[in-house]
């Protein structure tokens, strides 16, 4: 398998031979699920670099599901400002991911289409709900994707698969054209074979979108020109914060923090607001952002409309196409906002994501970068999340990350029985030291 890099130097016949190659391979490993259905050559993408999609980002004359049976039929009327970039960079949008139901999960199995395996070991999840474009880069039947991360869906699978996962700064990617799921937290961001596929596909797609109203007034980001993996910088590690892990999670942790050591780095030791925090303020917000987002999803407005007997009835029998998952976050969110329980709920965990920011915010003062595990396990066999309240729990060490809209980069530090990643949290609009630092790790390992 090409890195973009490579493919990048190649001619247009060789990507078109490339993508032909890629299909055969593709179809041999139909086993994994990580593409929802075997892409097709199209003219108007001829020479241009094939880059997977998640199944939420819009791609123009193409279908798009969110994996939900209500959007079945669903195509598409216009691209993604992040697909546009691509297209604009001599890429093209080829297949769609599989994931999590609406990004609505942490393991890819609450897809209308099935789940996808972990290529390390189908017996495993692959990790949500970026799932099927981490595991397709993993088995090397995708060059790089375009996933989304609403509170580490693009870390954790790209932890759970082995492959670097880049969650940018809220603001630095236009998510005009993401279906929004909890729009105050989720950003488009690349999973890649290495960091410099990584810096490359953030160059691309970052930068001031006038059509997202929350998209920074900055200029796209020249990361990979500057890729520094010598720079030597101050990492805060939080050990109480790492107590919750397997102890596999905290031998690899402690691992990478003697090789950061050996690199010339300073370790400085911090402490952070008690996981439970930010778990609470997380679910809180993201549900109740859900079930207003996804409001819209009625059989008039958008979804695949089942007719009843009168309106209400049409409403809840289309409504009722929503997984499981999805119905449980939109009620929950329903209830937070609803009148005696918004103040008691929804607001206060608006003023806990603020201690979090400034909690942030007070560790940046003393280093450059913050290091931590990005799932407490390593990637768990199938069925073994037993409520869904053991699948919120293993997103405690990313949630944070996005309650403060901060970047973050998971990178593999352990490849083999099963991949274990460790991820650099870096300050706001600073995605070029965390870059650097996982370019240095990365080039440390090899």
């Amino acid at each position: 398998m090409l890195t973009l890099k490579q493919a990048m130097a190649l001619p247009s016949n060789e990507i078109e031979s490339y993508k032909e190659q890629m299909i055969d391979n593709i179809k041999a490993q139909q086993e994994l699920h990580a593409y929802i259905e075997i892409p097709e050559l199209r003219e108007v993408n001829k020479g241009k670099i094939p880059i997977l999609i998640k199944d939420n980002i819009c791609v123009k004359d193409s279908k798009l599901t969110c994996a939900s049976k209500i959007l079945h039929g669903f195509v598409s009327s216009y691209s993604a400002t992040a697909i546009l970039k691509l297209q604009d960079s001599n890429m093209c949008a080829f297949g769609r991911a599989n994931m999590d139901e609406f990004g609505m999960g942490s393991t890819t199995e609450k897809s209308c289409y099935g789940r996808t395996k972990n290529p390390n070991d189908t017996s495993r999840v692959p990790g949500g709900s970026s799932g099927g474009s981490a595991a397709a880069v993993a088995a090397k039947i995708a060059i790089a994707s375009l996933g989304s991360d609403t509170g580490g869906s693009i870390r954790q699978p790209a932890s759970y698969c082995g492959v670097v996962g880049l969650k940018p700064t809220y603001g630095r990617v236009s998510r005009y054209g993401l279906v929004a799921y909890s729009s105050s937290l989720e950003q488009i961001g690349p999973i890649t074979q290495n960091v410099e596929d990584a810096s490359i596909l953030l160059d691309i797609i970052s930068g001031v979108c006038t059509k997202d109203s929350t998209s920074a007034n900055l200029a796209p980001t020249q990361t990979f020109a500057k890729l520094d993996p010598k720079r030597i910088l101050k990492i805060a590690i939080l050990e109480d914060f790492v107590k919750q892990a397997d102890i596999a999670i905290q031998n690899a942790y402690y691992e990478t923090i003697k090789t950061l050591e050996n690199m010339g780095h300073t370790i400085i030791q911090k402490q952070m607001l008690d996981t439970a925090h930010h778990i609470s303020a997380y679910y809180i917000i993201a549900m109740a952002e859900a079930s207003a987002n996804l409001a819209r999803f009625d059989g008039v407005r958008y979804g695949s409309r089942i007719e009843g007997e009168n309106l209400q009835d049409l409403y809840f029998q289309t409504r009722a196409q929503f997984g499981d998952e999805v119905q449980k976050r939109i009620l929950l969110g329903s209830f937070v906002l609803s009148s005696g329980y918004y103040d008691a709920y929804y607001l206060k965990a608006q003023k806990v994501r603020q201690l979090i920011k400034q909690q942030y915010l007070s560790i940046f003062a003393d280093c450059d970068v913050i290091l931590l595990p990005v799932a407490p396990n390593v990637a768990p066999p199938f069925n073994a999340t037993k409520s869904s309240l053991e699948m919120y729990l293993s997103d405690i060490y990313t949630i944070g990350v996005n309650l403060a809209g901060l970047p973050a980069i998971s990178i593999p530090v352990i490849k083999k029985p099963l991949p274990i990643g460790m991820q650099f949290i870096g300050k706001a609009f600073d995605e070029q030291t965390i870059l650097d630092i996982a370019f240095g790790l990365e080039q440390n390992q090899i």
